[in-house]
């Protein structure tokens, strides 16, 4: 099961600048995404970045980086300009790890992948949990995704989805509340693609790249979690977390 994992790491994240960069227990945050994408079965790992600082730092730990431009509206499309850059094949398996994971598990990967293998009416494939935490419910930083039955994403917001209209209360929440995961796999023939028709109205409106797919009508899977990832790095909280996590581990 042969895939390339390219991760998109810009250093001028809105709300964290430069946290690519960041110290999590003694190594640089894109260090330990890099790690976690080689634990999952990648053949070959890049990072995408439009900044020397984090180009410099993956060579200086010896790994691969690709300088990419500023401009690009999404991951997805930082990642277009990595497989025309590198002649990547078309056929070939591209899994987006975003550059603020570090705690995601190997096992994760290798499920996302799979579920783009078993599942040919896909272009896309990605993952989700379910929501236990009622505040998470209503955290714009935290994506919902709701899925048909057959496992496909009917849609993605930032607000609460489903909405229960009979139950106004966020305290509850609804059996179909999943939140979604920021790891895709797709094969790069379908980035270019995706990339070539530019970000959608309501993908400018949520934020959220992987509705331009759903907008031209194209169906993404999406398979549960077999292991719920730690909390990507969004915000100084965040990084506050997943340092008090990897330092639990360090010491056990």
């Amino acid at each position: 099961m042969a895939f390339i994992v390219i991760i998109p790491a810009r250093y001028g994240s809105t709300r964290l600048a430069g946290k690519a960069l960041v110290d999590i227990c003694g190594q640089p945050m894109i260090q330990r995404v890099y790690d976690c994408a080689f634990v999952g079965g990648a053949g070959r790992v890049i990072v995408a970045t439009d900044d020397p600082r984090i180009a410099d730092t993956v060579t200086g730990f010896g790994g691969e980086a690709c300088m990419t431009s500023d401009e690009h509206p999404s991951g997805t499309d930082r990642i277009a300009e990595v497989i025309e850059r590198l002649d990547i094949d078309t056929e070939e398996i591209i899994v987006n790890l975003q550059g603020d994971e570090p705690l995601m598990p190997g096992s994760v990967i290798e499920q996302v992948v799979t579920t783009l293998q078993d599942t040919p009416l896909a272009s896309m494939s990605t993952t989700c949990h379910r929501i236990e935490d009622p505040e998470q419910l209503s955290d714009v930083n935290a994506v919902k995704v709701v899925v048909d039955k057959s496992g496909m994403a009917l849609y993605f917001s930032r607000a609460p989805i489903p909405w229960d209209r009979n139950q106004h209360d966020t305290a509850q929440i609804p059996q179909q509340a999943y939140r979604h995961i920021g790891l895709y796999a797709y094969r790069a023939k379908f980035v270019l693609e995706m990339s070539k028709w530019g970000p959608c109205q309501i993908e400018q409106i949520e934020r959220l790249e992987q509705l331009r797919v759903l907008w031209h009508g194209r169906k993404i899977a999406v398979c549960i979690a077999c292991r719920k990832p730690g909390p990507g790095v969004d915000t100084a909280e965040d990084l506050k977390k997943v340092i008090r996590i990897l330092e639990e581990k360090l010491t056990v």
